[in-house]
């Protein structure tokens, strides 16, 4: 999850929401992702899916299967879908996100068993420095009056 929180911190240098992922198979890092939502001008370009885009092309194919993912935060339905998709065995959560959260605040896509592939889930890792990660972020949008 610290490699995480790096990735996180990149994205808050950017003015990008500190959302942070990596992928991890047999202990090394196979891909890695931050939010560039802004940046790149994709509504699609969250950590998780920059992360699972790299992993794939790393391993050479879509199937992330033995793979593990720690992401800063919660990941939304999106995110959430591909995880599932690409198989993913487990998603490792900092932080939850009960206004857009779909691993278990408002849905739980990746543990529904009415699916074909179920990731484990395990939640509040560092959750303390995950929250306050993006808690600081959001308090200085607020004190210089930025949108986002």
């Amino acid at each position: 999850m610290e490699e995480a929180l790096k990735e996180a911190r990149k994205a808050a240098s950017i003015g990008e929401v500190p959302i942070g992922a990596v992928i991890v198979k047999d202990n090394e890092i196979i891909g890695r992702g931050y939010n560039r939502r802004e940046i790149d001008k994709d509504p699609t370009a969250h950590a998780e899916m920059i992360a699972i885009k790299e992993a794939s092309k790393n391993l050479g194919g879509w199937r992330l299967i033995g793979c593990s993912m720690y992401v800063t935060v919660e990941p939304c339905p999106m995110c959430a879908g591909a995880i599932m998709l690409s198989r993913i065995d487990n998603l490792i959560i900092g932080t939850m996100d009960p206004k857009g959260g779909a691993c278990g605040s408002i849905i739980n896509i990746p543990e529904d068993e009415r699916y074909n592939h179920i990731t484990k889930v395990t939640r509040d890792v560092l959750k303390e420095e995950c929250s306050n990660t993006m808690k600081e972020f959001f308090r200085n949008l607020r004190k210089n009056k930025k949108k986002i």
